[in-house]
């Protein structure tokens, strides 16, 4: 099978019919054999039961249903989970993601070799109060995940060689960092391109301004769990330490300045009342308590049943 579009959807009943007739007409017109599976997230619309008639009429397309909205993340894991196509394609079902670009995303994986490629919306018809939370959102992602050629993380409309979403898993709102996921699973070559922005046509949108505060909350998070997930000693053990040493040297001035003052003819002159020995004493105790996490999270990953698990890109074993 060439390809498989995954269509993650809440409450989008009026635009499938719509959605469905254009990814078909695409596919026929280009002789791509083809799925495209909608995943329904919890509508309360009815979206369900108009998937349910049009995959009546087309065999291409398949379905899942979660009883209730766990969010677009699950969504698209359930889906690539379901993929079979050689080429995966994912796409949001309000129309403004346009299914004209699924050829050339196609070729962009299969003749250039591209891992994964990415949509940009460079003209966008969302409010200021959308775009310029977005460009500061994405500047922070290029930084952090080292992915510098991509302007839009979070676009919809992405294509993947069908080895990428069988070794990445998509949890929580990570769905905004997926070129991040790939890259740490070992799928560096990530390609971008330039995509047609709609105007949305039927609905409104489901995410709210929070997202943005969430999105930085999971950067954060992937960031650390990807350069120290395996190896938690060694941001904790050496921050706690720093400190330790850094609370112990204060500590030794201050007693230090005791013995100075007493033999200076002031034996009555109190360490407690200099604040640099509470700051010193606070340092030592978060650098002790930071070592320990760090120790126990080191117990916790040699007892985890992943912790010799990796990404084996090709094998060459003798035949017996």
């Amino acid at each position: 099978m060439d390809i498989s579009v995954i269509v993650p959807l809440y409450n989008e009943a009026e635009s499938l019919p719509e959605l469905a007739a254009w990814i078909e007409r695409v596919m026929d017109k280009n002789n791509f054999t083809y799925e495209v599976i909608f995943v329904d997230d919890g509508s309360t619309d009815g979206s369900w039961d108009v998937i349910k008639e049009l995959a009546a009429k087309n065999p291409n397309l398949r379905g899942a249903s979660f009883r209730r909205n766990y969010g677009k993340s699950p969504a698209l894991n359930t889906g690539f989970g379901m993929a079979q196509g050689d080429v995966v394609i994912t796409m949001d079902a309000d129309l403004q993601d346009s299914p004209d670009e699924i050829p050339e995303l196609y070729r962009m994986i299969t003749a250039e070799g591209y891992d994964l490629v990415s949509g940009w919306k460079k003209k966008r018809y969302d409010p200021l109060s959308k775009t310029i939370p977005t460009k500061l959102f994405n500047a922070t992602a290029r930084k952090v995940s080292g992915i510098r050629n991509l302007h839009d993380f979070n676009c919809g409309l992405k294509a993947y060689r069908h080895d990428v979403v069988k070794h990445i898993e998509v949890y929580g709102d990570m769905h905004r960092y997926i070129p991040y996921l790939a890259k740490n699973a070992g799928f560096a070559k990530i390609g971008e391109k330039v995509v047609q922005h709609q105007a949305r046509k039927y609905g409104t949108t489901k995410f709210g301004l929070d997202r943005f505060v969430n999105g930085y909350l999971d950067l954060a998070t992937l960031w650390f769990t990807g350069k120290f997930g395996a190896k938690p000693m060694h941001f904790f053990g050496l921050l706690g330490s720093l400190m330790f040493i850094i609370g112990f040297i204060a500590v030794a001035v201050v007693g230090f300045g005791k013995l100075y003052n007493m033999y200076a003819g002031n034996p009555y002159t109190l360490v407690t009342s200099s604040p640099y020995f509470y700051l010193a004493l606070t340092m030592m105790l978060l650098g002790t308590m930071l070592f320990l996490t760090g120790f126990l999270g080191e117990l916790i990953v040699r007892n985890s049943p992943g912790r010799n698990h990796y990404e084996i890109k090709e094998e060459l074993r003798i035949e017996n």
